[in-house]
């Protein structure tokens, strides 16, 4: 007999309500999984790597604060990490003996965030993650800046992408992933990153990898493209074996140089053409632009 699934709703310290869902499985492995922007964990795409981690560890995953059922509104990076620590705490409750993260493109820069302020788990791993704030060095990315600091972007991710992105900027701009990764050692890191991402280049994953202090693990993967969209089944279950033995600490030793396989200089990544249909697609995962500072609300 399958077990069976629950939802619960959790309370952020800063009292948000999370939408979260549990897939039971191994109690000496939970994996605690971060979508991207515009997505959820209904999503198919996401709800499909979440079955397949669920093969090899129990699973808590859940919709960050603006997405899907949760309440309060997007920060695009930075509040959320109140989020990814509920569902932490939230699965040691469960009694899960080890816990790791792993966050795709916004989800990416959370779960290193989470890891370096708040700490309380045994490996990470970053998707797609980018690895400062601000960049707007490709087409896709120039389109999320403006989903996110103009009303008519917000009101758009409103009602077609069911995200509710906050109107003002940060005060304080918050901790950069790439300086928040220096702080994660001795916990084990993953970096995972393609060199076919049409948002982050893979200079975005080194300034991670750079920044990571050992153990840490840099994978650049010819051909992948873009956070859950481009994450194929034999990915999943690559990433689980990275993150059984980094917990166990079998897996991961010191020192070792970033696994790439040599590839020509990169181009500039090149954007699909239709701007909504980018949006839409939920592939983007902003670098946490920051959202404009106006009183009109969205």
């Amino acid at each position: 007999m399958k077990p069976v699934l629950t939802t619960a709703t959790l309370v952020t310290q800063d009292g948000v309500p999370i939408d979260t869902v549990h897939l039971p499985g191994r109690r000496d492995l939970a994996i605690v999984m971060a979508h991207g922007f515009t997505q959820s964990w209904q999503t198919p795409m996401v709800w499909k790597i979440a079955q397949r981690f669920n093969l090899a560890a129990g699973v808590v995953t859940f919709d960050f604060r603006g997405h899907g059922r949760s309440g309060g509104v997007s920060t695009v990076g930075d509040l959320e990490i109140n989020d990814l620590d509920v569902a932490v705490h939230y699965a040691r409750e469960l009694g899960y003996q080890r816990i790791a993260t792993v966050g795709f493109s916004m989800g990416g820069s959370v779960v290193l965030r989470q890891a370096g302020l708040r700490g309380g788990v045994d490996a990470v791993v970053s998707v797609s993650g980018p690895g400062r704030w601000y960049y707007r060095g490709t087409v896709p990315m120039r389109r999320v800046h403006f989903a996110v600091e103009s009303r008519v972007g917000r009101l758009f991710a409103r009602h077609f992408l069911q995200t509710r992105i906050a109107s003002r900027g940060w005060d304080p701009v918050p901790m950069p992933p790439a300086d928040a990764a220096a702080r994660i050692s001795p916990v084990p890191v993953l970096i995972v990153h393609g060199d076919k991402d049409v948002y982050f280049p893979a200079e975005h994953a080194r300034q991670l990898y750079d920044s990571a202090r050992e153990p840490k693990e840099l994978w650049l993967i010819p051909g992948f493209g873009h956070a859950e969209r481009a994450t194929d089944d034999k990915l999943v279950d690559r990433i689980t074996g990275w993150v059984t033995g980094a917990v166990t600490g079998a897996g991961l030793a010191p020192q070792q140089p970033p696994l790439e396989t040599p590839q020509p200089p990169l181009e500039t990544p090149q954007a699909p053409q239709d701007e909504l249909d980018a949006l839409d697609d939920r592939e983007a995962a902003p670098e946490a632009a920051q959202p404009a500072d106006t009183s009109a609300t969205s």
